[in-house]
């Protein structure tokens, strides 16, 4: 069992929370490229010093999750059921994952990014890191037994129906089509 989180954990998170909450509320408002790191910090009410202990970039506060993202992939293919086979839980997250960014709410912030090539750039950096944790996952698995090039072919070729999904008229009839086409590429690895 996992013990709660301290006050100072608590006080931590809360305040990278304030940072990433007021950085795209700024970025909503005025536009991407017009807001800098010391407007962020200071409608934050916080040190250009303590924004960055908790984001390396300013475009590391659009992408605020990507920790999550990054873990919530890896813990598919590592925490699923003995038997169950990986590419049906990586499309289960990766549904849940579209699903949660093709919400309404998220448009505007994907207009954002599709809008500036410096955060497309973040974003395309982000998928490739991300790739190759979700590849040493899968390739660290014994009961799967692929080569390094199997695995790292397959993780690309899941973040990547991350994104198509994510900017398809049907998010989750492209799911099921990618897929379709992982598991045949999968199988024959």
């Amino acid at each position: 069992m996992t013990e709660p989180p301290g006050r100072r954990e608590r006080k931590k998170a809360a305040t990278r929370q304030k940072i990433a909450d007021t950085a795209l509320r700024l970025f909503l408002e005025r536009g991407y490229d017009a807001v800098g790191i010391r407007d962020v910090a200071a409608e934050a009410d916080v040190a250009v010093t303590t924004l960055f202990s908790h984001f390396a970039s300013k475009e590391a506060l659009v992408f605020e999750r990507d920790d999550d993202f990054e873990q919530r992939l890896i813990q598919a293919a590592t925490g699923r059921a003995p038997h169950e086979p990986l590419i049906p839980a990586l499309r289960r997250e990766i549904l849940a994952l579209v699903r949660h960014c093709t919400a309404d709410s998220a448009a505007p912030i994907w207009h954002m990014v599709d809008g500036s090539p410096t955060l497309r750039e973040y974003e395309e950096s982000m998928r490739l890191r991300h790739a190759e944790s979700l590849a040493t996952a899968i390739a660290a698995d014994p009961g799967l037994s692929r080569t390094t090039t199997a695995c790292r072919t397959i993780a690309r070729f899941v973040i990547d129906a991350y994104s198509l999904a994510r900017e398809a008229a049907d998010p989750q009839a492209a799911v099921d089509e990618i897929f379709r086409m992982i598991e045949a590429a999968w199988e024959v690895t």
